[in-house]
Parts: structure tokens; C-alpha cells; sequence
């Protein structure tokens, strides 16, 4: 599914350059979960963007389902996201002049399909939030953000979906009832799921976690999911 290859990432400001990532490499099965964990500035959220095509890396290549990201501009990077990637993030970037059905239906649109109304009324529905639908992000809270956000993020069924502290913005409980939701959305659409997080219960619900410091991987571990994600999958 994905393939990260001696990957590198350098900003420079003037006669000064900082290396955020050093010759990352690493592969992603289809279907499979990975949690990548790390303190701040690690470069955890860098590494997602360039897995994502959101940035291009100073040196090495990120291939997805056999696609080259690191040679392609960012028109095509945007139409390989469009067709194959779902994201979700800390801060839901939901369009705040649409509704939650119609912020839902955009990444559909945007490709021209139709039923996107039925898709987005039916995902809106698992998240249970039927009866919100035409609220605008302004009056919904957070965990409900983040729902309209899981929804949106699920609505072109992604072959892979990149989380970046999905559960960062919300409180304990609200919290975890998002995990319950990403996970059996993902469950249910047997999609690739790499998400970035500081909360370690988090990173434990997935099948591997990554370990950044320093921009370096530091280790690299098959885990055992905790029994919360063995209830979830039964």
C-alpha cells in the first residue's frame, strides 16, 4: 500500500536549514493499522504530510499503490489524494459556510459522483448525527466536528486514511467515542489507517507503532491490540 524510502525533509530560512526528517524508511500493508508516536518536534506530522503528497520531501520518495508521489506536481499529487486518501485532523477544517452534510459531500463532488447526498446522509447516520445534518460547524461541538470530519474522511471509501491527533482537541470521554468510531469505520471499510498521536492508549489500539525522535525512527513494533480494539472487532 505504501512504500517510504530513504525519505528526508530540510527547511531552510535564509543561510539556516533545519532537518526534520532523516532517511525515514519504512512499508505499509493494505488494511493494516499504524500508529506513529513520538515527542513534539519529532517530526511526526511532517512524516504524515509527505505520506500524504501534502509536501514534497528534500530528498528519498513516498510511493503509493505503486504511484511515485515524490515525481508528481501537485495537481496530480491533489487528484491521487482525491482518489485514494481520506484525512482527518486535530482541528476538523471543516468549511464553516456549509452545513455537515454538505461540508461530507465535498471530497465526492469534487470527483463528480453522484449519490453523494444518500452516502453522506448514511455515514452522518452511523456517527449518529441523522439529526444534525443541516447544522453549520458553529453550532455543533467538538466531538461532533470531529464526527462530521470521520464522516467526510470516509465518504470516497480511501484506501487509506491519515489521522493527525484525531482526538487531540477533546475531552476524555468525547475522546473515546471518536476511537470507537474511527475504528469501526475503518473495520468496516477495510481501509489502511496510519494516524500520528501523543496518547499512547491510542497508539495501542493499532497493529504497529512507529517511534519517531529526533526526526529518526527509533523503533519499529509489532503490537499486540489492546482487548478494547479485540471487543471492537468482535
Amino acid at each position: 500500500m505504501l512504500q517510504i524510502e530513504n525519505l528526508t525533509k530540510t527547511y531552510t530560512s535564509g543561510n539556516r536549514s533545519l532537518t526534520v526528517l532523516k532517511n525515514v524508511s519504512f512499508s505499509v500493508e493494505d488494511s493494516s493499522t499504524v500508529a506513529i508516536v513520538g515527542p513534539s518536534g519529532s517530526g511526526k506530522s511532517t512524516l504524515l504530510g509527505l505520506c500524504a503528497g501534502l509536501d514534497q520531501p528534500t530528498s528519498g520518495q513516498v510511493v503509493l499503490e505503486g504511484i511515485n508521489l515524490s515525481i508528481l506536481s501537485e495537481d496530480q499529487r491533489a487528484e491521487v489524494r482525491n482518489r485514494n486518501i481520506g484525512f482527518v485532523f486535530q482541528n476538523f477544517q471543516l468549511l464553516p459556510t456549509l452545513t455537515a452534510i454538505e461540508n461530507v459531500m465535498v471530497p465526492a463532488e469534487l470527483r463528480g459522483e453522484r449519490g453523494a447526498y444518500d452516502r453522506a446522509f448514511n455515514l452522518l447516520d452511523k456517527t449518529g448525527l441523522a439529526d444534525r445534518i443541516h447544522h453549520y460547524p458553529s453550532q455543533l461541538s467538538g466531538g461532533e466536528q470531529q464526527r462530521v470530519a470521520l464522516a467526510r474522511a470516509f465518504i470516497n471509501k480511501p484506501k487509506i486514511l491519515f489521522a493527525d491527533e484525531p482526538t487531540g482537541n477533546l475531552d476524555d470521554d468525547t475522546s473515546s467515542g471518536i476511537t470507537d468510531l474511527l475504528f469501526s469505520l475503518n473495520r468496516d471499510s477495510g481501509t489502511t489507517l496510519i494516524l500520528v498521536t501523543h496518547d499512547l492508549d491510542l497508539a495501542g489500539l493499532t497493529e504497529r507503532i512507529l517511534r519517531l525522535r529526533s526526526g529518526e525512527v527509533i523503533s519499529d513494533t509489532v503490537n499486540t491490540p489492546s482487548l478494547y480494539k479485540t471487543a471492537q472487532k468482535g
